[in-house]
């Protein structure tokens, strides 16, 4: 079924409803074409300040004037299982804030409402200009590092985070100011087992029927924050055929990539991200087994490593499609052709080729990459810990110009943030992450890697995770605040995980730069020469791919035909009680079926529309042409998995919360009064 949508969804022209656009450059005449919708600058305005970054992989929106913030359950599982405990599930048992004092910080979430944006185009390609690989990658990081300080030192009024957005592979960047919010507090979130009703089996599919919603609140210097930018929601919701605007924070999407990267995305990337997933989910899911408490620790690991491995599927699925691939190809060629036929375009005459050769030097290093640098040979919170303190040892001393993106004066809240987390570590689950990683580490590398066999030395990978974890030190806070304060101290610890960063740091350092100048800079530069080539062709009036930048998607409540046969749209709660068996994933929780008498079996539950979403979108809100919340993005159907490749409107769908649910759920199930008043629904 995939197969067959992948050879669809590549079609040359655009579908009516495809595209993450951003605000500053929105189709607006098809907007008024279509709908008859011409979004005004205070709609715009609205738009971009109710709508936040939620951690670093999802969206929500402000819906009070009080700093409530909704976003998906799923989105705050690894906040709700930090916040509880052997004795208090509340994964399971859900949880109600009656009173503000109840309310619950997360540890280490982060909050990004998007305040300004700037365009740094011209700043940032006049600061690259002529440079080769190596040069590029040290010119462009120079000029982001010094863009981001500026905007830092002129947003001291509050809390702020600023990043350079690589747009179109490089075409264009925009400098984005944000108001940072760390201190961010649950307030409501339902049962597990209607957050994820139908488990595995119903992800990625439709009908549905899941209350995937969670609701927190943001507080600054102590205090609820003041807002008047939020979406009153709408009980009634939508109706079939309404048009819909979701706005949020698409994660990445690969619509720009070349060929060469698309081949090397399908052969290399993807089958090393199943193969893995594939083998942890074994692992993890084997740990759960061995009690009660296992079970709960691993319950966040477990859920996302299965979402991720079903994910991961349909997007080679789609690549598999020769169909897309070809019209992908037929594509290129007419915009190489395009170059070679116009010589003020020779600069891009070598682009494509640049980034195949690229592409072949990652299939030569991408391993040591992966699993060295981006850490995946040591999956352990404290060996993270110990990489983040003696990497912003050496970051912090050089000036903001020279700095690791990650290390930069903008990114550090971030930084100190997750080191500094009060999130429970659980040794037991560490133990068997580390070992697990530390398998693949020398089975993907060799036994006879330097790295692996500096790593390793004589010991196993099990005595090795069991002697780190045993006699490590930076699970205490207190520790981890000292080395932090006092980053001089870092050299002269004793602590194996800091000692191991220390030792594989010249070598992960050596990788990353080798990445960083030869691919990652390539890639970026010859793409900048693509995306200018492009804009020639085609001119500008088209969606860059998403990048967990602020987007907006245009589409309408529609089912679809699935085999000849019509798909509603909408599935009711009656359809939820039809649905429960009293097992798991299809057992609805005690307070649904104590409920069942009070509750309206025919108001909407689910629905979909053919609005463009794609990972990183969770949590986004639903808003009509009035700017109301009309409906709570959780999901795709299946036919979406190939969405970073493409979309088709015919069967592509965002699968959403409908309010009218949502407000009964709060009302008749959970009786969240005060909740319920602070949103103003009847």
């Amino acid at each position: 079924m995939l197969g067959a949508t992948a050879i669809a969804f590549m079609s040359v022209s655009a579908q009516a409803a495809e595209g993450m656009w951003t605000l500053d450059n929105l189709p607006r005449t098809q907007l008024k074409t279509q709908y008859q919708f011409e979004p005004s600058e205070a709609w715009i305005q609205k738009v971009m300040r109710s709508t936040v970054r939620v951690g670093r992989g999802c969206s929500g929106s402000f819906i009070s004037a009080h700093g409530l913030v909704l976003t998906n359950h799923h989105c705050l599982r690894r906040c709700i299982q930090a916040l509880s405990s052997n004795s208090r599930n509340l994964i399971t048992d859900g949880f109600l804030a009656r009173t503000m004092d109840k309310e619950m910080a997360c540890p280490d979430l982060e909050l990004d409402q998007l305040d300004q944006v700037t365009d740094v185009t011209d700043i940032v390609k006049a600061a690259t200009a002529g440079k080769d690989a190596s040069s590029f990658a040290d010119a462009y990081s120079a000029i982001a590092g010094k863009v981001t300080e500026n905007c830092m030192i002129d947003s001291r009024e509050y809390s702020a985070r600023c990043d350079v957005v690589t747009l179109y592979h490089g075409g264009r960047y925009y400098l984005h100011r944000y108001h940072l919010y760390q201190d961010v507090r649950l307030v409501w979130a339902p049962e597990f087992a209607t957050a994820l009703f139908g488990g595995d089996p119903d992800n990625f599919n439709f009908p549905r029927y899941n209350l995937d919603a969670s609701v927190l609140r943001v507080y600054e210097n102590g205090k609820p924050i003041d807002t008047a930018d939020f979406f009153k929601i709408k009980e009634q919701g939508v109706s079939e055929n309404d048009v819909t605007f979701v706005t949020g924070y698409p994660g990445t999407t690969q619509r720009e990539l070349t060929n060469a990267q698309l081949i090397v995305m399908r052969d290399v990337r993807l089958i090393r991200q199943l193969i893995l997933l594939s083998d942890l989910r074994g692992t993890l899911s084997q740990y759960g087994k061995s009690g009660s408490e296992a079970e709960r620790i691993a319950f966040n690991d477990l859920m996302t490593t299965e979402n991720q491995l079903k994910a991961f599927h349909g997007r080679l699925t789609a690549l598999q499609s020769e169909s897309l691939l070809n019209a992908h190809m037929a594509r290129e060629l007419r915009l190489q052709k395009y170059v070679n036929e116009h010589s003020e375009l020779a600069f891009a005459k070598n682009a494509w080729q640049e980034i195949a050769n690229a592409e072949q030097l990652y299939r030569s290093i991408g391993n040591e990459y992966y699993f060295i640098e981006q850490e995946r040979g040591l999956q352990s919170t404290y060996f993270s810990f110990a990489k983040a303190l003696v990497r912003a040892q050496a970051e912090r001393s050089k000036p903001d110009a020279e700095r690791l993106p990650e290390f930069t004066k903008a990114a550090m809240p971030n930084v100190e943030q997750n080191l500094l987390t009060t999130a429970p570590i659980y040794p037991a689950l560490e133990r068997v992450k580390l070992t697990w990683s530390l398998i693949k580490l020398r089975e993907w590398l060799g036994a006879d890697h330097p790295v692996v066999k500096k790593i390793l030395g004589n010991e196993s990978p099990e005595v090795l995770a069991a002697r780190l974890i045993r006699t490590t030190r930076l699970g205490d806070l207190n520790v981890r605040r000292r080395l932090w304060n006092k980053p001089d101290l870092i050299r002269e610890s004793n602590d194996p995980f800091i000692k191991l960063a220390l030792a594989i740091e010249p070598d992960s350092r050596a990788i990353r730069q080798q990445f960083d100048n030869q691919i990652e800079s390539v890639e970026r530069r010859a793409g900048q020469a693509i995306a200018e080539a492009r804009f020639a062709m085609s001119g500008t009036n088209t969606y860059p791919d998403a990048t967990f930048s602020l987007r907006l998607s245009f589409g309408e409540v529609k089912g679809w035909l699935e085999g000849g046969k019509p798909i509603s749209p909408f599935t009711d709660i009656a359809g939820a009680f039809q649905r429960h068996t009293g097992s798991q994933p299809y057992a609805l929780p005690k307070s649904w079926l104590v409920a069942k008498s009070q509750l309206q079996m025919e108001l909407p539950f689910n629905f979909v529309t053919t609005n463009d979403i794609i990972g990183g979108n969770s949590g986004s809100p639903i808003i009509n042409r009035d700017a109301e919340l009309v409906g709570l993005a959780f999901d795709g159907n299946i036919h979406s998995l190939g969405g970073a490749y493409g979309f088709d409107e015919a069967v592509n769908r965002t699968v959403a919360l409908h309010p009218a649910a949502l407000v009964e759920g709060l009302k008749k199930i959970y009786h969240a009064e005060e909740l319920l008043k602070e949103l103003n629904v009847k």
